[in-house]
Order: structure tokens, then sequence, then C-alpha cells
């Protein structure tokens, strides 16, 4: 269809010129004295056109002549940048495997090739970030090549190439090389650098996972407890760790943070930095009450953290794990001196709710002791005693018996009492 529609224009304009072509009976006279040139108005117009023709392509001609060394210039350039994207991509698969010191050289070579073509007229839009990420790469395999003066080098002229901030492509090219220094003060064991790293990058960066893993590995690393800690709840909170491992990570870091309190005032500000569901689990409350009560803290403070642990066992003893119900069990016990009486009518009722249960059992009993109810807290402790598994509380039980019979005075069943405590294994008071 073009194609004759192309023929039928052409037809209509040779047609045009034969009509205006055929009739034209005017001339051109060319006065050039002493001669008189006389040509039809025909020829005269064709000359015209041939002469514009001419100094057209003449000028064409002229324009390109001129341009050839900028050509020339151009062609290099183009040259150059293919082959440095080819020696990058070359030192990219190099240190996938694992070849660094190739994948050095070949990255060092894209670094020259790129640094050639710097007075370019003409530079690609990847040019620059190029630049960037063959420093990076130069700089990573110097890290595992253990060449720290080196790597160095490279981070610093990687940085220094931070003029194009307003490239998108520049500005991720620079946070990743600034996360990756993180990550290498973090290989190098000196946290406080990689902590330092991770502070100058702005706001958003330094939420993502990547800088938030260095940022828990660099906490740990230098005995930031407290800072680890928020770390991993910011991480959980991106998803960044499974159910399970987050409930560990946390539950250890907590562990570490109770363990570094060396006062009351410490233990309760380590209490408030904790999350409501960090409370409410069991291992955190009863070391935290243990803990308290060591330092010579509240108890009735020790008691308030317990409840929840307490509630939960109440509630239905097999929901906790039998090795953490029978810490909670002596936890309440060294916390009871200055239990409110409500306490005692929690303990009998879940008592009288699980008779068969040996720890109620106990803590009803030790309860009745410290209330000066001799022959109450003698029929309950005798009943748990026996059944006690865990090989302290069974302890605690027949000392407790001993000491009940020295009160009623019945020494032979107080050295019996004091012989069952003496028998048990030595691991059941660790």
């Amino acid at each position: 269809m073009r194609l004759a529609l192309w023929l039928l224009g052409l037809f209509a304009v040779a047609s045009a010129i034969a009509l205006f072509a055929g009739n034209n009976q005017g001339v051109v006279s060319v006065f050039w004295p002493p001669y008189r040139i006389d040509v039809s108005a025909n020829l005269a117009l064709l000359a015209l056109a041939g002469f514009f023709v001419l100094l057209y392509l003449a000028v064409r001609g002229l324009s390109l002549f001129v341009s050839l060394p900028a050509q020339a210039r151009r062609w290099r350039t183009r040259r150059q940048q293919v082959a440095a994207f080819g020696a990058f991509v070359d030192a990219l698969a190099q240190l996938q495997a694992g070849r660094f010191s190739r994948a050095r050289k070949m990255a060092e070579h894209a670094i020259t090739l790129q640094n050639a073509t710097v007075g370019a007229e003409e530079q690609p839009s990847h040019a620059a970030p190029l630049r960037m990420l063959a420093h990076l790469l130069a700089a990573e395999s110097l890290q595992f090549l253990q060449d720290r003066g080196a790597r160095d080098t490279h981070l610093n002229a990687l940085l220094a190439l931070r003029a194009n901030r307003a490239d998108a492509t520049v500005q991720a090219a620079l946070e990743g090389a600034q996360i990756r220094a993180a990550r290498w003060a973090l290989d190098d064991r000196d946290a406080a650098l990689a902590l330092r790293r991770l502070d100058e990058l702005p706001a958003g960066v330094s939420r993502r996972i990547l800088a938030l893993r260095i940022r828990l590995k660099a906490a740990r690393q230098s005995g930031q407890t407290s800072m680890a800690l928020e770390t991993t709840r910011a991480l959980i909170r991106h998803r960044a760790f499974s159910p399970v491992t987050a409930t560990s990570l946390v539950r250890s870091l907590a562990l570490e943070l109770i363990g570094s309190a060396h006062d009351p005032t410490q233990l309760k500000k380590v209490w408030d930095s904790l999350q409501p569901v960090e409370r409410s689990a069991p291992e955190l409350a009863v070391l935290l009450a243990r803990r308290l009560c060591l330092l010579g803290g509240d108890r009735a403070l020790a008691l308030a953290w317990l409840m929840p642990a307490w509630q939960q066992m109440a509630d239905s003893p097999q929901a906790l794990d039998s090795q953490v119900r029978f810490k909670l069990v002596r936890a309440l016990e060294d916390a009871m001196d200055s239990a409110a009486p409500d306490w005692l009518a929690r303990i009998e009722a879940a008592q009288l709710a699980f008779p068969t249960d040996p720890g109620f059992s106990y803590l009803a009993g030790v309860t009745c002791m410290k209330r000066q109810l001799w022959g109450k807290a003698q029929q309950l402790l005798a009943r748990a005693a026996p059944q006690l598994q865990d090989l302290e509380l069974r302890r605690r039980a027949w000392v407790a018996l001993a000491e009940l019979a020295l009160q009623r005075g019945d020494s032979e069943a107080a050295a019996q009492a004091w012989r069952q405590a003496a028998s048990l294994p030595v691991s059941g008071l660790l």
C-alpha cells in the first residue's frame, strides 16, 4: 500500500513538472560584458538546484571531516567502556569462584580502563557506578587476602567518588560500600569501628536487615547487650528470624542483661526495658526474681514479677516445662518471706485444684511452715518429698521435714530426714 502511494506521488510530481516545464517559454539572459548568454528558464532552474545540492554536499563533507577526531575519541571511549565492563564481570565471576587474586587484578584492570575515559566528552550513565563497584570488588578480594592496607585504599577511593550523589545508582553503591566496610571491621574484631560505620549510614539504610544483622553481631561482640536486644527486636519486626530462633535469641540476650545487673536498681531498669511479651516469659521472670532476692531487693517486687508465670502454672501446670516449673517453685519459695496473705490463698487453691502435683504440695507446705502452721506443713511436705522429680526441691523438702521434726522434738524423724537429704546426688545441688 505504501509503495502504491509513493508511485502515485511520483507520478503526480512528474506530471506537474511536465506541465510546468513543457509550456515554459521563459528565457534567462546572463550579461557578461561584452557577452550575453541566453538560457532557458528550465535549464537555469536545474542549474540553480544543482548548485545548492553541491553546496550542501560540500558543507556536509567538511563538517564530517572536521568531526572525525571527535568520532574517533568516542569510538575509543566506547571500546574502553566495553572492555571495562567485561573486566568487571570477569572480576565478579572470579570472586564468586574464590580466586581472590585474579578477582583483584581484573577489578583493578577495570578501574584502569575506567580512569582512562574520565576526560571523555560522552560518559555513559553507568560509568560512575561501575567504577565504584570495581573498587568495591577489589576491596572485597583484598579483604579475603588479608591485605587491609590496600583494601582501605580502594575503599577510600570509592568513598571519594561521591560527587554525583543525585544519581540513585551511585548512592546505592556508596551505601553498599559503607555496609561492607562495617562488615570488614566486624571480621577484623573491631566492633567499635563497625558501629561507627553503621552510624554514618542514613537513617533509612541503617534500618535495613543487612545493616541490622551487622549491628547485632557488633553489639554482641562489644558486649553491648542492651543495643543487641533492641536490634534483635527490630530484626524480629522485619521478620528476619523464625519464631523459634527469635524467642531463643531474645531470651539469651535478656539472660545476659540480667546477669550483668549488680544491684536491685540495675535489675529494675532491666525489667523496665523488657517488653510485655518478654516479661511474661517464665524463664526470664524466674531469673529476674531470684536475682533480685540474691541482691537483697524487695521480695514483694519479686513476687509481682513472678505473678504472670505463676498464673500460667496455676491454670495448667503442664503448660510449662517441668524444669521451668520447678525453678518457678524455688523462686516463689525464696521470695515468700514478704508475701502478702493472699499468696497463701492462691497457693492453697492451686494445691486443692491439683492435689497430685508435688510442686504445689511442696510450695503450700513451705508457705504454711513460714506461717508457723506446723501440722499442715508437715502433712504437705511429707506427701511431696518422695514424689518431687527435681533433686534440689526434694533436698529442700527433706531439710524442711527435718526442721519440723526438731520443732516438735522428734530427733529420730529429724535424723531420718537428714539422711534422706544427704543421700541425694551432688548434681541435685546445681
